[in-house]
């Protein structure tokens, strides 16, 4: 499991494996972000979101689903993520893939707060993610 720590509260990680939950409940993580689409397992496979649903369910962990097509996202991804950390009542774990995605979206969601630009940036290059590209928009609270 390659978990990449952003913030005390905040890490992502590539896909996480149904086996994963337990350990990532036990080191206290208490919600679980999912940004991986299910159509994407069919090529790389990986569990489910039903099945990932299910295992945060028994380890006591809330659950987001907010696939993030490789394509792209939008405001409405951007907002849901920002939703399932601001309901989060302890450390949050957000992954896809490669944990890119997951790292953007987060990046976005607290844009604009108590972090500037150059501390999200620095976050996500400690998780071995560019920001870069998102400097203008770190900057400024997407709503």
């Amino acid at each position: 499991m390659d978990i990449r720590k952003l913030t005390e509260t905040m890490s992502v990680a590539p896909q996480l494996s149904e086996e994963d939950i337990a350990s990532l409940a036990a080191e206290g993580y208490t919600t679980l972000i999912n940004n991986r689409p299910d159509e994407e397992l069919a090529l790389t496979g990986g569990p489910g979101s039903e099945v990932m649903a299910a295992e945060a369910a028994a380890q006591g962990m809330a659950y987001h689903y907010i696939p993030v097509p490789g394509s792209g996202f939008g405001i409405e991804h951007v907002r849901a993520v920002r939703r399932a950390i601001e309901e989060a009542d302890g450390p949050v774990i957000a992954y896809c893939r490669s944990g890119t995605r997951s790292c953007n979206v987060w990046a976005l969601a607290i844009a604009g707060g108590e972090m500037s630009a150059e501390e999200i940036s620095a976050a996500g290059r400690a998780g071995g993610y560019d920001l870069s590209a998102m400097m203008n928009m770190l900057s400024q609270r997407i709503d």
